[in-house]
């Protein structure tokens, strides 16, 4: 899917708060903002329905060489909307995390050797250089809005998604869409990463969900009263 067509709710960007924005925007410094280095594109499904899938754009900075930050959107243009976040880490750091953690995240072995997760405008050579590296991670990822149903604003709760793991999952109308846009064949792409492999110790079988569904809920719980929290808080 395409950045949404849904109109997103408001007044027009007035004048005044145009140029408020060049002002700050001339002396604030960006500096989290300006460490994003790189465009990945892929898609992601709701951790509880797979038949749920989006188009997802991730602007990614490094934090060292183990873990990586990304924004993800709906789209690569200025208009898209800022729709989840997504952790990329090694399977170094991944393997220390406690095993009820682990099936939160998802391997990127599938999305990178089948050609359908790509840096959109690199050359090849430059692009895979990367993803031979991508290819051994996994990645926690949180969507905050739901633009495959229609949401015009973020509604709901944060949704936990997942990555694709095996041929035929796939929408296919999404596939030929991505590919026509971004002038790409995933198919082309799968041949030229044979050669790649994914995380050393295999894909750990916690990863993906181990295997099953995850729903995010909401729970109420008892607020404990001001007497017993650390004078600090109070």
């Amino acid at each position: 899917m395409a950045t949404s067509h849904v109109e997103v709710p408001g007044e027009p960007t007035q004048t005044g708060t145009a140029l408020l924005e060049t002002a700050t925007g001339t002396i604030q410094g960006f500096a989290p903002i300006n460490q994003i280095h790189q465009h990945l594109c892929a898609f992601h499904f709701y951790a509880d329905d797979m038949s749920r899938q989006v188009e997802a754009h991730h602007f990614c900075a490094h934090l060292n060489e183990d873990m990586r930050q990304c924004l993800i959107y709906d789209g690569p243009d200025a208009g898209a909307r800022l729709i989840g976040v997504e952790y990329l880490v090694s399977e170094e750091l991944f393997l220390t995390l406690p095993d009820e953690e682990k099936p939160l995240w998802h391997s990127h072995e599938y999305e990178v050797r089948s050609g359908v997760l790509f840096l959109p405008g690199l050359p090849g050579l430059v692009e895979r250089r990367d993803l031979e590296k991508v290819c051994k991670t996994y990645g926690k990822t949180i969507h905050f809005w739901q633009v495959d149903r229609g949401d015009a604003l973020p509604l709901g709760l944060p949704q936990v998604m997942m990555a694709l793991t095996r041929d035929g999952q796939l929408h296919d109308h999404l596939a030929k869409d991505v590919e026509k846009r971004f002038g790409v064949s995933f198919e082309a792409e799968r041949k030229k990463r044979e050669y790649m492999s994914g995380p050393d110790h295999g894909i750990h079988p916690l990863a993906n969900a181990a295997g099953k569904g995850l729903k995010t809920e909401l729970r109420e719980v008892e607020i404990p009263p001001p007497t017993s929290m650390p004078r600090i808080f109070v």
